[in-house]
């Protein structure tokens, strides 16, 4: 037996995971705490920086600037994440 399947004592086939499944899983645990990750900084980041007069709604300018600042750490998120990709390569 591997050390993802578990012990034939232990009875049930359905509590057995390959390797790939194994896998499979932490890949999606791992995309969703980096999506957490990633909007909870955003959403700090841009609001620290663009909501100077918390209220209940958005000025215009308010808006612009979440959105624009939102749009830049997406770009420069990508930008980082290609080069560390190509450089690993």
């Amino acid at each position: 037996m591997d050390a993802f399947s578990s012990s034939p004592s232990s009875g049930s086939p359905s509590q057995q995971f390959s390797a790939s499944d194994f896998k499979d899983q932490l890949k999606t645990q791992l995309a969703q705490a980096y999506a957490e990750e990633f909007l909870e900084t955003i959403r700090v980041k841009c609001f620290d920086k663009c909501i100077t007069k918390p209220g209940s709604s958005l000025s215009g300018s308010e808006s612009s600037c979440i959105s624009r600042c939102v749009d830049r750490y997406i770009e420069a998120t990508g930008i980082v994440s290609k080069s560390l990709f190509s450089a690993q390569h």
